[in-house]
């Protein structure tokens, strides 16, 4: 077992006065970021330390910063996946969460089924959604956004079963996603989360090819940014794409690749996006409560604090 200065070594709290929300992730550390804020009055440290898919050390960190922090985001991984009304639990990310006692875990899924359906529906008047061609690279993890682009007359392709089950199926309607997510979610949070989702070093790692003429049909590319990245052809000119997550290296990323224009679905915090499980920890300390807020909860602090989509041209 790894001692606590092997893992925290350097590791600050926040100054006193602040709330301290720390993503653990299984992601790359080279992602790492700490920020200060101020929102709403309150001082704030969102911080990510990513483990590099080592699924001991991410555990061991929840235990090591239990009941020092006001709440923690779960990073590279899906504790639920909330679709179709339903909620599923992966079994393997659910034990490597367990060392957090006192310390709420939130992963971004309720975020996902508030925030994520909301930019959406503030978007229609810019993109204009019956127009579109959208291309989901993976939606089961993120119903909200893919009820909502359905609800808005978008064209869809979702390619769960494309990039997630390497089986080359389009799934063209929602309906469509609701009934497979009803066969494959209980089956597939059996399975480690990894077989299907990049972590660590996968992350930095390009598999293009299998889906080149999707991302070529879509105009807008939606979805996890790891998941449009790892499948995206060289050729991305011209094309829109709307994620969550997004660092200064990503940027340059897409405009390598020639894409128009990045849309996130909050604002810039500091010097990055951060993903939705930074952002629902960080409300959840905001509201200084213990557990995951309700939708209308969420919408609440969502509007309280002015989220809305960043639009950037390239």
């Amino acid at each position: 077992m790894r001692r606590m200065t092997d893992l925290l070594s350097g590791w600050q709290p926040a100054p006193a006065g602040f709330k301290h929300v720390v993503s653990v992730s299984l992601g790359n550390s080279k992602r790492n970021a700490r920020e200060e804020i101020n929102v709403l009055g309150q001082p704030f440290v969102l911080e990510r330390l990513g483990t590099d898919g080592d699924s001991k050390k991410a555990a061991e960190l929840f235990k090591q910063l239990d009941g020092r922090i006001d709440a923690f985001g779960l990073g590279g991984a899906d504790l639920y996946v909330n679709a179709d009304g339903r909620r599923y639990t992966f079994r393997n990310v659910k034990k490597l969460v367990a060392n957090a006692k006192i310390t709420p875990v939130l992963d971004g899924s309720g975020l996902k089924n508030t925030l994520e359906r909301d930019a959406v529906a503030q978007l229609d008047p810019v993109l204009n959604w019956r127009t579109k061609r959208v291309l989901m690279v993976s939606a089961v993890d993120r119903f909200g956004m893919a009820e909502a682009l359905a609800e808005h007359g978008a064209d869809i392709v979702f390619g769960d079963l494309i990039f997630g089950l390497n089986i080359d199926r389009p799934i063209r309607n929602i309906q469509s996603l609701r009934q497979i997510a009803r066969l494959a979610l209980p089956p597939l949070t059996l399975l480690p989360q990894d077989w299907f989702y990049p972590t660590g070093d996968k992350q930095e790692h390009s598999v293009a090819g299998k889906g080149t003429r999707y991302y070529a049909w879509a105009d807008i590319i939606a979805g996890d940014t790891h998941y449009a990245k790892r499948y995206a052809p060289e050729d991305l000119l011209g094309k829109t794409i709307l994620t969550q997550t997004i660092t200064e290296a990503d940027r340059q990323w897409m405009k390598d690749r020639g894409v128009a224009r990045l849309i996130t679905t909050t604002p810039r915090m500091g010097s990055r996006n951060f993903a939705t499980n930074v952002l629902e920890a960080f409300f959840v300390a905001l509201s200084g409560k213990k557990e995951a807020l309700s939708e209308q909860e969420y919408l609440h602090y969502i509007r309280q604090v002015g989220f809305k989509p960043e639009i950037n041209e390239l």
